[in-house]
């Protein structure tokens, strides 16, 4: 009895320091979340009132610590975003419970009597990478070219266009109805990423990421011999540079097409050139991981989104 009570007592005491690590590294956790966003609170209120923006999007305006948003944030603007990393631009559009969400936002925004002064949509990333990546390259031994331009031109040049034009027209609408006016739209591309196989903290285990290294290593683009690899990469990043290319140069002939039809309020940010692309070294001080940019590297990128604003 003496042996049972003591094991009892010991899974007890064990039971409760476990519960006390969890709530400390929680709490830690809160705190250093904190911590930063006093610091973006304070560089914020130091600088000139610029306005509000209300965002939806992916992970360059939902990634942790540091994204666009929080670089606009920092430069004295109003975020009020429905952003969320992962998110497809074809679910953002075409989804009745983002649009709900959106709506929200909205609503928020008229509800304290405020009017944005750009809404910003980031999208079609995910569309491309990760899972469907490897949908758009051609197999090593085929004798074809890496990339399926005919598969590229279905996903980026009908599918995405088709969805972005569509979330232009949600926020139009919503815009009209809530702030009786068309508020200016800001759509941006995506610089050229580098698909060196780093995801999230070096990816791993439940770590996000890689998104297209695997893509070309399951295509057999991928050579083991370490030197080899270090030659594949530049000739897989052209790839990758052909499909961002694809993708600014839709969103803007979207643009044009838009404002052919009357809608004239809505912008193209082309962001390419504002990050390093320089492989096999120099691309790392602005790639946090392959579809990421560094603290620095959003920053830049905020900037021009700013100009445009």
């Amino acid at each position: 009895m003496k042996k049972r009570a003591a094991a009892t007592r010991a899974k007890t005491a064990g039971s409760r320091a476990l519960a006390r690590r969890g709530f400390d590294t929680g709490a830690a956790l809160a705190g250093e979340v904190l911590r930063r966003r006093a610091a973006v609170r304070a560089a914020a209120a130091a600088r000139p009132r610029l306005g509000l923006l209300i965002a939806e999007g992916d992970s360059w305006f939902d990634y942790p610590f540091c994204d666009v948003l929080g670089c606009l944030e920092a430069r004295g603007f109003e975020i009020e975003s429905v952003a969320h990393k992962g998110d497809t631009l074809e679910d953002m559009a075409h989804e009745a419970a983002q649009v709900d969400k959106l709506t929200r936002a909205f609503e928020k925004v008229q509800a304290r009597g405020g009017r944005p002064r750009a809404i910003l949509l980031s999208g079609g990333g995910n569309d491309i990478a990760g899972d469907e990546f490897p949908l758009l390259l051609n197999h090593s031994g085929s004798g074809l070219p890496r990339l399926n331009a005919a598969v590229a031109q279905g996903v980026i040049d009908v599918r995405l266009r088709a969805a972005m034009a569509s979330l232009v027209g949600v926020v139009t609408r919503l815009s009209e109805a809530h702030f009786k006016e068309r508020v200016r739209v800001v759509v941006h591309g995506y610089d050229h990423a580098i698909p060196d196989g780093r995801g999230y903290l070096g990816g791993g285990w439940l770590l996000p990421g890689p998104w297209l290294e695997p893509g070309f290593r399951r295509k057999g683009y991928v050579p083991a011999n370490a030197k080899r690899r270090v030659a594949a990469l530049g000739t897989n990043a052209e790839v990758v540079r052909e499909l961002i290319d694809r993708h600014n140069a839709m969103l803007a002939r979207l643009v044009r097409d838009l404002a052919a039809a009357g809608h004239g309020h809505v912008r193209h940010v082309d962001l390419r050139g504002t990050l390093s692309s320089a492989v096999p070294a120099g691309y790392r001080a602005d790639w946090n991981d392959e579809l990421h940019p560094t603290r620095s590297g959003f920053d830049r990128v905020a900037e021009r989104i700013a100009r445009e604003i």
